[in-house]
C-alpha cells in the first residue's frame, strides 16, 4: 500500500510496484482496496521499522509484544536516548496499528493524540536530529553582515529595494554571461531596449512594468544575469506574488550559487508564503555564506 517497507518494493509479472505480502493490511490482500485503516496498518509497519532498525513481520512483532519481549524489538543504537515508558508506549501503539482487525486499530485522531503527549519538543532542528555541532551566531557576527542580511531580517522590503538599485548590477561581475563581455549583435540591442526601461520602472518602483520589462529581457535568453532574476524577484515580492518571487530567487542561487542576496529573497519570499521555520533556516544559510565570502576577502 501507499505507506509500508519501500526497501522490498519489486514488480510483479504484470509491470505493477508491490512489496511482499506480510506488510500489506490483511484485508487488501482479500479485497485489494485501501481504506483509511489500512492506512493505519501501514503506519504501524513504518513506526515497527524506525523502533526496531529492522524489518520484522508484524505477526513476529505482535508474538514477541505479547511475550513481554518489547526490548527485543528496540534497535540498540536508540539505547538511552528514550525513558522505558515512552519506548514501551510507542510499541504499544505500532501493535494497536497492526490488530488484523481494522475496527480495532486506532483511528487517524486518536493516533496523532497518542504521538503527540509523547512528544517532548515542538520543533529539532535537523543538525541536531543529525549529531551535527553548529556554532551559533555572535553579536560580533551580526555587525559585519551586510545592510542586504539586515533589511531581509527585518522584513523591510523597501530597504531591499533601496539596496539592490544602489548596488546595481556590481554583483553581476565574474558571472559566465558578465553584460560587458557579450558580442554586440542584433539581440544585445533588443536585450539593451528592454534592460534600461525594466531599470526605470524597478528605479522608481512601478514594479509591474519592472516585470514586464524583465521578463523580455529574460526570455530573449542571451544573457543569465543573477541581478535581473533578483530585481525581478523583489519586484514579485513588492506587488505579492510571492510563488514568482521565490521562483526567481531560486534561478538567480543557480546562477551564482555563492550570492547571498540569492537566499535572502528566497527567505524574503518563503517568509510571505507562511513557511517561517524554512525562511530562518533560509537566512542563516545567505549568513554564511555571506560571513564565509568576508573571510575570504570576497564583498558581499
Amino acid at each position: 500500500p501507499r505507506l509500508s517497507c519501500f526497501g522490498l518494493m519489486r514488480n510483479n509479472q504484470r509491470g505493477k510496484t508491490s512489496t511482499k505480502l506480510i506488510y500489506m493490511p490483511p484485508e487488501y490482500m482479500k479485497t485489494g482496496k485501501l481504506t483509511p485503516e489500512s492506512v493505519i496498518y501501514s503506519y504501524g509497519t513504518v513506526l515497527l521499522d524506525l523502533l526496531s532498525g529492522k524489518h520484522i513481520p508484524p505477526s513476529h512483532a505482535l508474538d514477541l509484544i505479547r511475550g513481554k519481549n518489547i526490548l527485543l524489538l528496540m534497535d540498540s543504537y536508540l539505547e538511552g536516548q528514550y525513558s522505558n515508558d515512552d519506548g514501551i508506549e510507542l510499541v504499544r501503539l505500532a501493535s494497536r496499528c497492526l490488530q488484523y482487525e481494522p475496527r480495532e486499530r486506532p483511528n487517524a485522531r486518536n493516533l496523532v493524540t497518542s504521538l503527540t503527549m509523547l512528544q517532548k519538543q515542538t520543533e529539532v532542528p535537523s543538525y541536531v536530529l543529525m549529531g551535527i555541532q553548529r556554532l551559533e551566531r555572535t553579536q560580533s557576527h551580526n555587525a559585519s553582515l551586510s545592510a542586504m542580511w539586515e533589511a531581509c531580517s527585518r522584513n523591510d522590503l523597501t530597504a531591499m529595494h533601496g539596496i539592490m538599485v544602489k548596488v546595481g548590477y556590481k554583483d553581476d561581475e565574474g558571472t559566465e554571461n558578465e553584460l560587458s563581455f557579450q558580442v554586440w549583435t542584433k539581440q544585445m540591442q533588443d536585450m539593451l531596449s528592454s534592460k534600461k526601461p525594466g531599470d526605470s520602472a524597478f528605479r522608481d518602483k512601478d514594479f509591474k512594468t519592472a516585470i514586464d520589462y524583465y521578463t523580455q529581457l529574460i526570455d530573449l535568453g542571451t544573457m543569465v544575469s543573477p541581478t535581473v532574476l533578483a530585481r525581478r524577484s523583489l519586484a514579485y515580492l513588492l506587488t505579492d506574488e510571492p510563488n514568482a518571487a521565490l521562483g526567481d530567487a531560486m534561478k538567480a542561487q543557480v546562477v551564482s550559487p555563492q550570492w547571498p542576496t540569492a537566499f535572502y529573497l528566497q527567505a524574503a519570499a518563503l517568509q510571505m508564503l507562511g513557511h517561517e521555520a524554512d525562511a530562518k533556516e533560509m537566512l542563516r544559510e545567505g549568513e554564511a555564506i555571506e560571513l564565509q565570502r568576508q573571510r575570504m576577502g570576497i564583498g558581499s
